[in-house]
């Protein structure tokens, strides 16, 4: 048996890899067909077998170091996260359930932790009997030291920082984890120097020097592993520690020794007496740790041997010195500390270096993909341009309209001008939108849009009842499992509840929704008679209008400043009227810009394996929304204006309405012109809101059939798992392999079977935004003389969140 310790693979299992990239390839880039890369998927799929480890044989260090470099590519490519599970079980416990994450970053890690470990199993495998033998095993420790202190470096932060909140980095590929088997893989190294050296017949001196700095390897890997936390430390198995610290005893006490020889050879006796003392004291320390933990019989007989050799010199050289030298023997702090000399290093392979060397240009996973950073910068503009316009222009327009009419319906504009200057009759602009009203047969429209509204929302939420029937049929299931193996999983209601919450959150979006379409449906109800008269005939419409012809005559006072204020309307019209040509002009802007070609053509000029990160493109982002300024300020300047102006209309109604004499005909008039231009209104924005309603419902109908489906995956794997779970057990029944055979098993194949993970399931998607309707207007009759105190109600209230769902086992 070795008496040098190896580090077990991290074993893993198969794994949707195709599916899962193909899957992403098609919701991601819907300018491609997964079906041009099965080369690529294929060639991942293959890699992955070949490196993930499990083999011990020179000839699987190559498929490992090849993998990686594919992966390194990969992830110039793809996010991390492309949907695909990753499971690994913890090294030095195999059989426990493997740690699952959505992860790219983690499988390189992985694949990088088991080349480590491949170098340490062939190196312990090596006869170190002869020169040859301890040269392989030299460099094959060195090639381990290196690739740990890779994976510490350059594939563990990676990791680090793409895992979600809720993840947590596997301690054996922690940073404190993975230094202490650097350290261990180094102190072998050592020793295989010492031991090469001892063969070729070193002077002692020299040996002296090799054994001082094993021993340092040794206490620097003990080191790290108790300066780390407990959990860390307990992941190590309960004999490396007292292993590690034996052979750093064990190399202290070798060092003394032969510094022990070579103080005799010079006669410097007193030296060697005081040196053998040591030496006698530390192979005793060593010795009595490695018999007490119970750690390897090659490790206990070095450390034995080594002690009966010294006790039989120190007999020899206290009796030579008492008897014929007669030399005082110095304590050993007096004694010259023997400087350790290192003859290795951490060899990290070349193909971890640049991973570019060991793939070819051709060769490359992916090669023709465009790289997800560059994709994501595609997404990330637009986003940021659509919140530019809605937040600087769209929005802001809107709610100057919004001011601008409501400014106007407080002070009773245009009604009250166009009943001075067209006492009978309607004016041009209530026939203009009784005209649109009337050809758009309005009230059915809404009519039927109303329906329409309300069938959507109840196939939304039966979709959503079908997608929580399905996990309460699984967590039936669960039960009858989990009577017969408890404690083997999370029950259901554990394990979905990340499914429920996003139910319930869905559930409450519908239900504010359908409160949503209940303030419309009441706003139709308030307004429909109204609507329903701009739908009339001229005639019939102007019938129902009443007349101030019997008015008495306006002065001329009353004259000057209804035109004056007429003037000023009209400019207010010209600034709405250019405001909306503005926005106008900046959808269609928006609608026609395309950032890809620009993203293309910077990401083109990065190196090859660089990572494409959306941060590269700032400068890009920067320079192409500065065309979008020009509407902003133009919506600034037209705030201004329009400010200007209804300040200006405020006082010249002032002044009109100190000079008009109370007229009961004409007032009257206004109210019923009022009521109609309301109506108006009121048309347009119960059609907004049924058009907003109809495409929300639309837009959540996809996210809920996603949804369905992604808990139809969820329950399909956990029914795989179970029978998996229930054919283990069956096995493990009938008869267990012995820890023997599955510690042979190891070296012949890695065991990979299918295991999927809890939680398979995807993120709820964002949901589309759907504008609450505004309250209906609590409007007087047209004939009511309340008009003139009438205000404008509150908004309707929030809705609360709604009930869950029946109280299934999900709710437990």
């Amino acid at each position: 048996m070795s008496n040098q310790l190896s580090i077990p693979f991290k074993k893993t299992y198969n794994v949707p890899l195709k599916q899962a990239a193909r899957d992403y390839i098609y919701s991601r880039h819907t300018d491609t067909h997964p079906d041009a890369f099965k080369w690529d998927l294929n060639e991942w799929d293959t890699s992955r077998k070949e490196g993930v480890g499990g083999i011990v044989r020179v000839d699987r260090i190559d498929p490992a170091v090849r993998y990686h470099a594919q992966l390194v590519f990969i992830l110039t490519k793809l996010p991390v996260d492309i949907g695909l599970e990753i499971p690994y079980a913890p090294a030095f416990s195999p059989s426990s359930l493997p740690i699952t994450l959505k992860n790219l970053a983690y499988e390189r890690a992985a694949v990088v932790f088991n080349l480590g470990a491949l170098y340490s199993q062939l190196a312990s495998s090596e006869d170190r009997s002869n020169a040859e033998g301890i040269k392989r095993a030299l460099a094959h420790y060195q090639n381990a030291a290196g690739t740990f202190a890779f994976l510490a470096s350059s594939a563990v932060p990676p990791l680090r920082n793409t895992l979600r909140e809720e993840e947590q980095l596997p301690l054996d590929l922690t940073e404190a984890f993975v230094k202490s088997l650097e350290s261990l893989m180094l102190a072998q190294a050592q020793e295989c120097t010492w031991q090469r050296a001892k063969l070729d017949n070193y002077k002692n001196g020299v040996i002296a020097k090799l054994a001082a700095k094993v021993a340092y390897f040794y206490e620097e890997a003990v080191t790290a592993i108790r300066e780390a936390s407990p959990a860390i430390k307990h992941a190590f198995p309960s004999t490396w520690i007292p292993h590690c610290e034996a052979k750093r005893y064990h190399f202290e006490a070798v060092a003394q020794y032969r510094k022990s020889v070579d103080d005799l050879e010079v006669s410097r006796y007193g030296h060697e007496l005081s040196r053998l003392n040591q030496a006698s004291m530390l192979a005793k320390k060593g010795y009595d740790i490695a018999r007490r933990a119970g750690i390897a019989p090659a490790v206990v007989q070095d450390v034995k041997s080594l002690l009966d050799e010294v006790q039989k010199n120190i007999a020899r050289a206290e009796r030579d010195n008492d008897l014929i030298y007669h030399q005082d023997v110095p304590a050993p702090s007096a004694l010259p500390v023997i400087a350790g000399a290192a003859l290795v290093g951490s060899n990290t392979p070349t193909g971890l270096l640049q991973p570019s060397t060991v793939i070819g240009d051709g060769g490359v996973i992916f090669g023709e993909l465009l790289a997800w950073g560059a994709r994501e910068a595609v997404d990330i503009y637009q986003n940021r341009k659509e919140e530019t316009l809605k937040d600087g222009v769209f929005d802001r327009a809107q709610e100057l309209d919004d001011k601008a009419r409501e400014t106007l319906r407080t002070l009773n504009l245009p009604a009250a001008l166009e009943a001075l200057e067209k006492p009978v009759g309607l004016p041009p602009s209530l026939l203009k939108k009784s005209e649109e009203v009337r050809l758009a047969d309005g009230p059915a429209w809404i009519e039927t849009s109303v329906e329409a509204v309300k069938r959507l929302a109840a196939r939304n939420t039966e979709v959503l009842n079908e997608a929580l029937d399905i996990l309460d049929q699984e967590a039936e299931e669960d039960e009858d499992f989990q009577r017969d193996n408890p404690s083997i999983r999370p029950p259901s209601h554990e394990a979905n509840k990340d499914l429920i919450s996003k139910a319930d959150r869905y559930r409450a979006i519908l239900s504010q929704a359908v409160e949503s379409d209940e303030v419309v449906r009441r706003k139709w109800d308030d307004w429909e008679r109204n609507i329903i008269e701009l739908t009339w005939d001229k005639e019939d419409l102007e019938a129902s209008i009443p007349s101030s012809t019997g008015r008495a005559a306006t002065s001329n006072q009353t004259q000057a400043n209804a035109r004056a204020l007429r003037v000023l309307l009209e400019n207010l019209d010209d600034v709405i009227r250019t405001r909306s040509q503005l926005v106008e002009r900046a959808r269609r802007l928006a609608e026609a810009d395309d950032i890809k070609p620009r993203i293309l053509k910077v990401a083109g000029n990065i190196a090859q394996w660089k990572e494409v990160t959306p941060a590269m493109f700032e400068n890009d982002f920067d320079e192409e929304l500065a065309k979008y300024e020009k509407f902003r300020q133009g919506i600034d300047d037209a705030e201004k204006q329009q400010q200007e102006l209804l300040t200006a209309i405020k006082a010249r109604n002032d002044s009109f309405l100190q000079s008009r004499r109370e007229d009961p005909n004409v007032k009257e008039r206004e109210h019923a012109l009022q009521s109609l231009d309301l109506a108006y209104h009121k048309y347009r924005e119960i059609r907004r809101n049924l058009e907003e309603g109809i495409q929300f419902y639309n837009d959540l109908a996809g996210m809920l059939a996603e949804f369905r489906e992604s808990c139809k995956e969820w329950a399909r794997r956990r029914r795989h798992e179970a029978r998996s779970i229930v054919q283990s057990m069956s096995s493990l029944s009938i008869g267990a392999p012995s820890p023997e055979q599955r510690d042979d098993h190891v070296t012949t194949n890695s065991e990979i079977s299918p295991l999927p993970s809890h939680d398979a399931h995807p993120p709820l998607s964002p949901v589309p935004s759907r504008k609450g309707p505004a309250a209906p207007f609590n409007l007087p009759p047209p004939d009511s003389g309340d008009w003139e105190e009438m205000d404008l109600p509150p908004g309707p209230p929030v809705p609360s969140t709604p009930r869950t769902r029946r109280g299934g086992k999900r709710n437990k």
